[in-house]
């Protein structure tokens, strides 16, 4: 959208508003309720209290573009975790779960074109997520259980200034329940479609007459919706079992996608209604369940090596070369060759057993389908093992999410004077993941992923929060330190152990930021915001990637450092060690394909804003900003193949965003209307570029992302209120290096590639939503509430190298509930649905053209539920 219809509309849009709503302009830093909840004014639309900007505000004084959702709002929509907020927000993308991380409590998040659809170590969101003021570093675990939230706060474009690094795209503030000053408490219990059983509670305990307190308890239990079957062809007791193969972990389940989590959440509260005021708080989760949801997508068999005709002679190696090398066509190849056919490739090593010295070894795959033994016999990989029933899988290996995160915090308040805050936010925070599936969908061990990671972080943050000039200016000074180290250990089998990825790595990150912002009102009609942060951040990084079946060495029939040959190889290199002729970099460990040592980057950034606010009615504000951010860089880690005696490395992404929006509450509060226009210079793009059958990170695209965004509440009438929102947006690359067009271009009937003027990923064009909500008052005071959620949703592309398979289609969703509430608010009964259509989609997925595999997985089906609560 060009920037002058974008500001000719605006324009046009303010002077309406004006028109519409008569009288001076007033000041909007309305006061919150002393607990900080929501305040509903008589006879029109609740208002929402925010700390977006580190003060407590009514979200429509705030010149963000923000959508903010209460308690009360977020359980009516049955929205039980930050990735059920996806359709509520415009310009939003929230999933639980990234292509082959096994787990729905890995959130991707992706805000205006923004974020990161990835778990691991080396890559930092792009969306940051805030748990009562601490940053949660990992996406692992970031899709936060909603039990007991005061709200949430969605803020879109970059929030450097005020929120720090990784927020680029955006940030996602949950703010949790405080505890009372009077002894009260709820409890509520849910059941519904693949048994689920779900209790929360929550108490305030008051201690002392200073002291309070509270606890919040969850546990759910839920079967999978993906069902495993057996696959009828007793070839499939052939295939060498997953327990063969190194794993984080060797559980499984009949069924994926199932949920069994507790959790707890505790705060301690002193207030004596001095100057000082501080709270305690800590929680703990643990999942142990079954997978997310995974099925195969397709069986791939390309033209490449030892599966197509273009082979070199006698060469295991495709002559046009140009979609690497395909080890399905291997595997086939084996099986089903003779012993004469394999020497003719000179294939006997690659045929041969699986694994090294350095690990385990596997009996070999040559000839055992025409050798005159049936009894040993293997099924080849094709189409054979994928089902049309999107909830069915012939998969047998591992199926695990086993999850213990809990943290410590500490809130410290003081009120040095009327207009001098100091706040300082102290926390540590505690993970221990792992997790497995099985992508292929089939009894073989084709793709096999499992994974291990621990990490623990602590960060201080302080906090200066002033007024001066008689309360004209505002301003928030602070500083913050950061400080995270962990582990992460990856296993993924390719092709029944043709390849064994064996990746321990280690990461530390030490982070400083000191940062400001001055919001200056001069007069009435003109507001002027200034700030600033300056963030350093060192990091380091060890890879231990190794190969453990040395692959590399049969295929070039090269030595290891200790002069053990692997004849055969169709470029034989012997006596050439493959330290010398591949470049293995780590003699003492000759499967390690990663330099070995310890890596470190430094990083320094200064990501500024500037806004102007203009307050030409009464409750109306128009305003318009220039902001950037940026996502920290780092290392390459899933390495299959040497790439020289560097670590590969990447550098940051940044984002310049310049916004102009209306924020409005019109017709004596009976409407809220606020409008956003952006335009975003997105440059540094973290893409993955093929490097062998490695996976490498560069900063190697640019990306211009423009849009628009509505978002609405009307209250006609008593009892009757509809919210809707409307967002649009462009997001295109306009730079991408050559060496990502090339290992991303098209291959006909599978991917549609990316290109300069491509999408961006996870990012549609178009969302829509509208949710009406009517209550209706009862003669015994009680009271009856309709609600339902409906929101389109135009095609999304589910990863960068625009898979056709995993493309999301158009669709509409449809949720709606029913509750009844006693009189006085005691008890309520509510009956209720998601996905009432059972339209079907993929949330996430993965193409691996190497493995032969495309896996994906899909949203929940149309499910039913029965929730009661009770207050007391």
């Amino acid at each position: 959208m060009p920037k002058s219809f974008a500001r000719s509309s605006l324009i046009a849009l303010a002077a309406g508003l004006v028109a519409m709503a008569p009288g001076q302009a007033l000041a909007q830093d309305a006061a919150p309720p002393a607990d900080g909840a929501a305040a509903q004014p008589q006879g029109g639309i609740q208002e929402i209290v925010v700390t977006a900007q580190k003060r407590a505000q009514n979200v429509q004084t705030v010149p963000i573009a923000i959508s903010a959702f209460t308690a009360s709002s977020l359980k009516e929509r049955a929205v039980t975790s930050v990735s059920s907020l996806s359709a509520l927000a415009p310009n939003v993308n929230l999933d639980g779960g990234t292509p082959f991380s096994g787990s729905s409590a890995v959130l991707s998040a992706t805000i205006r074109g923004i974020g990161s659809d990835d778990f691991a170590f080396n890559i930092d969101p792009g969306v940051g997520i805030y748990l009562d003021g601490v940053y949660l570093a990992r996406t692992v675990g970031a899709n936060q259980d909603l039990p007991d939230v005061e709200r949430v706060e969605v803020l879109k474009g970059p929030q450097g200034t005020l929120f720090g690094r990784n927020t680029i795209g955006g940030a996602i503030s949950i703010v949790t329940h405080e505890p009372g000053k009077e002894f009260k408490g709820s409890i509520d219990a849910t059941t519904g479609s693949y048994n689920l059983v779900k209790v929360r509670g929550t108490v305030d305990v008051p201690l002392a007459n200073s002291l309070y307190s509270s606890v919040t308890f969850a546990v759910t239990n839920r079967e999978g919706f993906l069902k495993r079957i057996p696959y009828p062809d007793a070839r499939a007791a052939n295939s060498d079992t997953y327990l063969n193969f190194n794993q984080a972990d060797y559980a499984t389940s009949s069924r994926e996608g199932g949920d069994n989590t507790a959790s707890l959440r505790g705060k301690l509260k002193w207030d004596n209604g001095g100057a000082i005021t501080a709270t305690l708080t800590g929680d703990w989760t643990r999942q142990d369940s079954s997978s997310q949801a995974s099925k195969l997508l397709a069986a791939l068999n390309l033209p490449g090596p030892f599966a197509g005709t273009d082979n070199l002679p006698g060469t295991a190696l495709s002559a046009s070369g140009n979609t690497g090398f395909l080890f399905s066509g291997l595997y086939n190849f084996c099986i089903s060759s003779t012993a004469q056919q394999i020497a003719a490739r000179n294939a006997q090593a690659l045929c041969g057993a699986r694994g090294t010295q350095y690990g385990r070894r596997l009996a070999p795959l040559a000839s055992v389908n025409v050798d005159g033994d049936p009894t040993n016999d293997r099924l080849p990989w094709d189409s054979r093992f994928v089902t049309a029933d999107p909830d069915t899988s012939y998969a047998t290996g591992p199926s695990f999410n086993k999850l213990t995160t809990w943290g410590l915090g500490a809130t410290v308040q003081a009120q040095v004077s009327d207009d001098l805050t100091i706040k300082s936010i102290t926390a540590y925070r505690d993970t221990r993941w792992r997790a497995g599936l099985d992508g292929d969908g089939s009894p073989l061990s084709f793709l096999e992923l499992s994974f291990q990671q621990n990490q623990w972080q602590f960060s201080q943050e302080v906090q200066i929060l002033g007024k001066a000039l008689d309360k004209k200016l505002n301003y928030v000074l602070g500083g913050y330190y950061f400080k995270e180290q962990g582990s992460l250990h990856d296993y993924v089998t390719f092709d029944e152990g043709l390849v064994q990825v064996d990746g321990p790595n280690r990461f530390k990150t030490e982070n400083y930021a000191f940062f400001g912002q001055v919001d200056y009102r001069p007069i009435d009609l003109i507001g002027v915001t200034l700030g600033g942060r300056y963030t350093h951040e060192a990091k380091q990084f060890e890879g231990g990637q190794q190969e453990l079946n040395g692959f590399n060495y049969k295929l070039f029939g090269c030595s290891d450092a200790n002069g053990n040959v692997t004849p055969d190889g169709p470029f034989p290199l012997a006596p050439v060690s493959c330290q010398t002729g591949i470049g293995y970099p780590n003699p003492a460990n000759p499967v390690q394909v990663y330099v070995p040592g310890v890596n470190r980057k430094s990083f320094n950034n200064f990501s500024p804003k500037v806004g102007v606010q203009l307050y030409p009615a009464e409750r109306v504000m128009v305003y318009g900003s220039w902001s950037k951010g940026y996502k920290t860089g780092g290392w390459t880690t899933r390495l299959t193949n040497p790439q020289g005696n560097v670590a590969p490395g990447f550098g940051p992404e940044k984002a310049t965003t310049w916004e102009v929006g209306v924020k409005s509450t019109l017709l004596d509060l009976k409407l809220q209307l606020n409008l956003a226009a952006f335009t975003t210079d997105y440059e540094g793009v973290q893409l993955n570029i093929q490097i062998g059958t490695s996976p490498t990170i560069a900063n190697a695209g640019r990306a211009r992302i423009k849009g628009v965004e509505a978002e609405m509440v009307l209250a006609p009438v008593s009892g009757l209120t509809i919210n809707g929102s409307v967002g649009y947006i462009d997001a295109h690359y306009t730079e991408i290096d050559p060496a990502a067009l090339v290992n991303a271009s098209p291959i006909a009937g599978i991917q549609a590639g990316i290109f300069v003027g491509a999408p961006l990923p996870k990012t549609a064009n178009w969302k829509i939503n509208l949710s009406p909500r009517y209550q209706f008052n009862l003669a015994n005071g009680g009271n009856v509430v309709a609600l339902a959620d409906w929101t389109h949703t135009t095609p999304v592309w589910n990863d960068i190298a625009r898979t056709l398979l995993l493309r999301r289609p158009t669709n509409d969703m449809i949720n709606a509930s029913l509750t009844y509430n006693t009189p006085g608010d005691r008890w309520s009964l509510t009956v209720g649905g998601t996905n009432l259509t059972d339209t079907r989609y993929l949330v996430s997925g993965n193409t691996n053209l190497s493995a032969g595999a495309i896996f994906g997985s899909y949203n929940r089906p149309r499910e039913w539920y029965l929730r009661a609560g009770f207050k007391f």
